[in-house]
Order: C-alpha cells, then sequence, then structure tokens
C-alpha cells in the first residue's frame, strides 16, 4: 500500500520528504521526484513534508495513474536519499495544476 508522487511536485522538487523517508525509497528525475512502489513501506512521513501536497496514498482519488508514473519512472532514476536545494522557481511553480506536461523524463543530473 505505497505513496505516489503526482504532477504537483513538477518544477518544484523541495525534496522535505526524502529527509524524513526510513526507507529511501525516492528516486530524482530532471524536474520531479518519485517513490518506488515496491520500496515505500507506507508509513505516511513523506505526505504532510511536502511543501507542494504532492504525495498521496494509493487509496486516494486518481492515485492509481501517480502509482503507474512512479513505478514506471523510480527503475530509471537515481535513488536520493538528502535533501539538496530545490529549484530557485520551485515557489512560483507551487499550486500550479495539471503540470503533467511538463514533466521530463530524464533522470537529475
Amino acid at each position: 500500500m505505497p505513496y505516489a508522487v503526482t504532477s504537483a511536485c513538477i518544477r518544484c522538487k523541495y525534496m522535505d520528504c526524502v529527509e524524513v523517508c526510513p526507507v529511501d525509497c525516492f528516486y530524482e528525475g530532471e524536474n520531479m521526484l518519485v517513490i518506488h512502489p515496491d520500496e515505500c513501506i507506507d508509513c505516511g512521513v513523506c505526505e504532510p513534508e511536502c511543501p507542494a501536497e504532492a504525495i498521496v496514498a494509493d487509496s486516494a482519488d486518481g492515485a492509481e495513474q501517480w502509482l503507474a508514473l512512479n513505478a514506471r519512472l523510480a527503475p530509471l532514476w537515481p535513488n536520493i536519499t538528502q535533501k539538496s536545494e530545490p529549484p530557485a522557481d520551485a515557489d512560483d511553480w507551487k499550486g500550479i495544476p495539471d503540470k503533467i506536461d511538463l514533466l521530463s523524463e530524464r533522470p537529475a543530473m
């Protein structure tokens, strides 16, 4: 019963969630983070830490599409275990809906 990162993370990437994850199940793309569903232990500590409110439980409405996206991208991106600085314009992108078209599937550099 994992959590998933939604498109609300795109261009925000605050990474507060990474700091609290006890199992290091976050993976970093160029402009978004994802949770590896096979590694997430469903503890929920990451969800309230996200300033962009981009993390949802698998039982949330519409979670299926985010679980599928996270499952597809996590194996392709590097694991991230420490918080780094968010993009300089992260606050400008916070709260903007429907950013999925802005998703870069490239891994973080």
